[in-house]
């Protein structure tokens, strides 16, 4: 037994202190593999040895060991100019080495030659001011009431630190210094210490959180779901962002649309204008419930007129008009892949038709001038028409447009437009729309979407979403990936925000507006992905092991939120079973 001392000590202000402070025992009983102190059995364990690399939080596991454990760590900094030197000298040991073995004749040592670019690399961060170096100790105490309880618990954490990569050693017939050093008192008896750099010491600190940052910005941030590692909640500003554009990929029936959905509503709560294009009417049901405008081309009395105009387009509107008909003419003569793959329309139609649809519009007594825009707009018969009554070219084009003026294709554009797209959230669902009116009825919506979002004034305070779902379909070529491509580089000075949501992540990351649209998306939610593409998303999105590991196993619903260096797992949840119905697509499930 080794007692405290109870000599009389004086502070500084020269007042007599107790020798034994309230709470201190009697005595401590030292052996020399552990400490009994009153009726606590304590060991001590030093890290030599550390893993070539670590992440944040890589102390965590050891707060989470069960049993009782203090984990001391002491820091001390090293001046930059010791450090510097030391460096220099580190590294002169390291190139003599080499040499060494080149004189010799030797292969290249892969370790030696690792240590000296890391080494070169610090020593330059550390001569810029990028990093600083520390003395950095950790020790680990373990508690236990009996000494054969504590010998378990010590293979516990010998088994733990191991699958940390860390190696641990008892610091024999020092564990009384060992306990010590655990203590509060800022004093390290043992200094078995690493030099770390900043990186790296700031990793060690073992208080993270699996949850988002408290979100500040604009307040408008929206409920994705409930945190996976955490009882948190995960709520995400995207206007708050670089730009407001968001990426969902995700294998079929993993939950992209529920997720979609969600982020939808709750941001139409928010006071925010949503343009949807929905090919397969998942998004009626939500529409409907919210009072939106529904847009249903294909469907009896459903038109929509190309040659409208807006008086807020602009004062070239009627130029730019006429230039969007070549292109939509080119579409419905030639199919979406019409445009880009060959010249379109020969020559001479394209003169022809600029002269109909001109003509058109001085028939309606529409001018460049911007009050008679509200005036009627001419129709496609009306082009057609003028076409008949110029040169042979006019006459061939007049012919080819037949079928959607007075043939089997009539019924999108024979009469004016019968619904204005506006209101707080404009739907557009194409299932009804025949594939051979598909590419161009698509067109002339992406068209509107854009003219709305193009006009908007940012400096309003009014935000746009406009969200596409089954992207594919545009991605894979044609106009509709140039529009994406367009508004994902453009709308944040609309002060809009493009959301894709698509299945075929590996076909759409292998075009380049693909590729383009994903990397202009500062929020991108990943949910389960198919084994065949996680190759392409781990690359595309910089995904960690764990991460891979997590998005081939998810659940529905489940989902990974990244957006630059924040990434948390979540489920999307919705508030209850009014609002799951409207967001649900397909039978409601259990998982």
């Amino acid at each position: 037994m080794r007692p405290f001392a109870r000599s009389r000590l004086r502070s500084r202000s020269g007042e007599a202190v107790p020798a034994v402070l309230p709470g201190s025992p009697d005595a401590v009983e030292v052996a020399g593999r552990s400490v009994r102190v009153a009726d606590d059995h304590v060991a001590t364990l030093a890290v030599t040895g550390y893993p070539a690399e670590v992440g944040a939080g890589w102390l965590e596991p050891l707060l989470a060991y069960p049993g009782l454990l203090d984990v001391s760590l002491h820091i001390e900094p090293v001046l930059p100019a010791v450090a510097s030197e030391r460096l220099r000298k580190q590294r002169g040991r390291f190139e003599s080495s080499r040499r060494s073995e080149a004189a010799r004749g030797r292969l290249d040592d892969p370790f030696l030659e690792a240590a000296a670019a890391d080494a070169a690399d610090l020593a330059g961060r550390v001569a810029r001011g990028e990093a600083r170096l520390f003395r950095l100790g950790v020790y680990l105490t373990i508690h236990a009431p009996t000494i054969e309880e504590l010998a378990d618990r010590l293979t516990e954490v010998r088994a733990l630190t191991a699958s940390m990569l860390l190696d641990v050693v008892e610091v024999t017939w020092r564990q009384l210094q060992g306990w010590v050093t655990s203590l509060p008192l800022a004093f390290d008896n043992l200094r078995v210490r690493r030099i770390v750099d900043t990186d790296a010491l700031a990793a060690s600190f073992p208080f993270t959180s699996p949850d988002l940052p408290v979100p500040t910005g604009t307040g408008m941030g929206v409920l994705f779901g409930l945190n996976l590692h955490s009882p948190g909640v995960v709520v995400w500003d995207r206007w708050a962002q670089d730009n407001y554009n968001a990426v969902i990929l995700a294998r079929s029936g993993a939950g992209k649309s529920y997720l979609a959905k969600l982020d939808l509503l709750r941001n139409c709560y928010l006071g925010v204008q949503a343009f949807v294009l929905d090919p397969e009417d998942e998004y009626l049901a939500l529409a409907h419930a919210v009072g939106a405008t529904i847009i249903r081309p294909g469907t009896p009395g459903v038109r929509i007129n190309p040659l409208d105009l807006n008086p807020g387009d602009g004062d070239d509107a009627l130029v730019r008009r006429a230039l969007f008909m070549q292109t939509f003419v080119t579409v419905l003569t030639c199919g979406d892949s019409g445009v880009g793959a060959n010249p379109g329309l020969p020559p001479a139609e394209a003169a022809a038709l600029d002269i109909a649809v001109l003509a058109a519009y001085r028939a309606k007594a529409i001018t460049t001038d911007p009050r008679t825009w509200r005036r009627p707009a001419p129709l496609l018969r009306d082009v057609t028409k003028a076409l008949t009554g110029l040169d042979d070219a006019g006459r061939m084009l007049a012919a080819r447009l037949h079928p959607y003026v007075e043939g089997s294709f009539r019924g999108l554009f024979d009469g004016p437009t019968t619904t204005t797209p506006t209101g707080h959230l404009v739907v557009y669902a194409i299932k009804d729309l025949p594939d051979e009116l598909k590419p161009v009825g698509t067109l002339l919506i992406l068209d509107a979407i854009w003219r709305t979002v193009s006009t908007n004034n940012p400096t309003d305070g009014l935000r746009r979403l406009v969200l596409v779902d089954e992207a594919w379909r545009l991605l894979s070529g044609g106009l509709g990936g140039q529009f994406l491509f367009r508004l994902a580089k453009s709308a944040r000075k609309y002060a809009a925000g493009l959301t894709v949501v698509t299945q075929d992540a590996a076909d759409v990351l292998a075009t380049s507006v693909g590729r383009a649209v994903v990397s202009n998306a500062a929020t991108q939610v990943l949910l389960r992905q198919a084994p065949q593409a996680i190759d392409a998303v781990t690359e595309a999105f910089g995904l960690t092991d764990g991460e891979r590991a997590f998005l081939l196993s998810a659940g529905r619903g489940d989902a990974l939120l990244a957006c630059g260096n924040a990434r948390i797992a979540f489920h999307g949840l919705a508030d209850g079973d009014l609002e799951e119905s409207l967001v649900v697509t397909g039978p409601p499930t259990n998982s």
